[in-house]
């Protein structure tokens, strides 16, 4: 059995690799013997072996005593010619011919039968070192999985820890006013805007932004039933504000009456639709926390502008209906509130401060304490040394271990 070193023994694939060691040395052991013996004569004794007992097993009551003589005359005939067919020096021919000697003559008897299985069981071996040979390649094969799927798990452990250990690098003294503000006020209007365009403007145009928010990769809305959609773009009460048709739908028919030309098609579509409905958000729409890589958020702010631009419309709409003015002071960027707080990210994003800055935000929201304990400590260091040694060891363990 090949030695295993002691930088395996104390590492996390130990068991995984002593298993393949034992079945590949299972293996290597069984190969030897039948090698000892040669694979031809193996396998010829094998088949002897099955094939006499089969023939032992299928007439030992019709060909014995005053039995059947047509049966008695097919077994003779087929045991003695599968014997004369073996060669002299296959495993166990002394007790296959003795057995063959013993079944010439004229009449047979259960004690002729009891002899030949005994005479033959020497050749037994054979069969035995076939199945063991069957039974330690199925377990190697199990072994060798098994350490393959602990060199999976491994690797994604190495990548938590150097995670981790990356994360510990930030500055979390650093204040994360310049990157939270800019992203809860984006957010804020987003929010707004949306529960204004949901409340006025009609649930037609509303469903015409959820289908543009749903075939852009990055923003990835969920696309409204196509029934539903049918309904809303082609029957009049389209036209209503979402939240109106939300109301409708919990009225009784009576008095649904009064305000759709067919409550019928609007229960049947919007109340069926009711979960769905109540699920709409604005959360496809926001900036989450922490903000993804720079690269990744000012891709989808440039996706996510035509749609805000329609939410910032909805609330001039809105706005100039109540005869009201109420925009925000802009520096003179824009006159559309979220147009401007998303291109404000958009900038941020391309300074060399959003990445720092990120960074902290993801350590404070991904580490813990007993994770900061563990990086001050050398805990991290020294688990990630051992998960690499781990699997340096599987790797070499999966080539030292191959078979053919």
């Amino acid at each position: 059995m090949a030695d295993v070193s002691p930088a395996v023994d104390a590492s996390p694939a130990a068991d995984v690799i002593a298993e393949l060691e034992a079945e590949y040395d299972r293996i290597q052991a069984v190969e030897a013997r039948i090698d000892d013996i040669g694979e031809s004569n193996v396998e010829a004794a094998a088949d002897a072996y099955r094939n006499a007992n089969r023939l032992l097993d299928t007439y030992a009551d019709s060909a014995t005593g005053t039995g059947d003589f047509k049966a008695y005359l097919q077994f003779q005939n087929q045991f003695i010619a599968l014997v004369d067919e073996l060669s002299a020096d296959i495993l166990g021919a002394d007790g296959f011919q003795q057995a063959s000697d013993r079944m010439d003559k004229r009449r047979l008897s259960e004690s002729d039968f009891e002899f030949a299985r005994e005479a033959i069981e020497p050749a037994a071996e054979a069969v035995e070192l076939l199945e063991q040979r069957e039974d330690a390649y199925d377990e190697y094969r199990t072994a060798r999985h098994a350490a393959k799927s602990r060199h999976n798990e491994l690797t994604s452990e190495a990548d938590r820890l150097r995670r981790i250990r990356r994360l510990g690098t930030a500055d979390l003294d650093s204040s994360l006013d310049p990157l939270r503000d800019p992203i809860e006020a984006y957010n804020t209007a987003v929010t707004a805007a949306f529960e204004t365009f949901r409340k006025t403007r009609s649930a037609r145009k509303l469903f015409d932004l959820l289908a543009a928010g749903a075939s852009r990769p990055l923003v990835d809305v969920d696309r409204p039933p196509r029934d539903l959609t049918e309904y809303i773009q082609s029957a009049p009460a389209g036209e209503k504000p979402l939240s109106t048709l939300r109301e409708y739908a919990d009225y009784s028919p009576s008095k649904l009456d009064h305000y759709v030309d067919d409550p019928g098609a609007l229960r049947t579509h919007v109340a069926v639709h009711g979960t769905y409905l109540d699920r709409l958000s604005p959360e496809p729409l926001l900036v989450e926390w922490p903000p993804s890589e720079a690269g990744v958020l000012r891709a989808r702010l440039r996706e996510l502008a035509p749609l805000v631009r329609r939410l910032d419309a909805a609330v001039d709409a809105a706005n100039d209906s109540q005869s009201t003015d109420s925009q925000p002071d802009t520096d003179g960027e824009s006159e559309e509130l979220i147009e401007y707080h998303r291109r404000r990210l958009s900038r941020l994003t391309r300074t060399d401060d959003y990445e720092r800055l990120r960074q902290v935000a993801v350590a404070d929201a991904e580490l813990d304490a007993e994770e900061f304990d563990r990086l001050a400590s050398g805990a991290v260091e020294e688990e990630l040394a051992a998960v690499e040694d781990g699997i340096d060891a599987i790797d070499t363990a999966l080539e030292q271990y191959a078979v053919d």
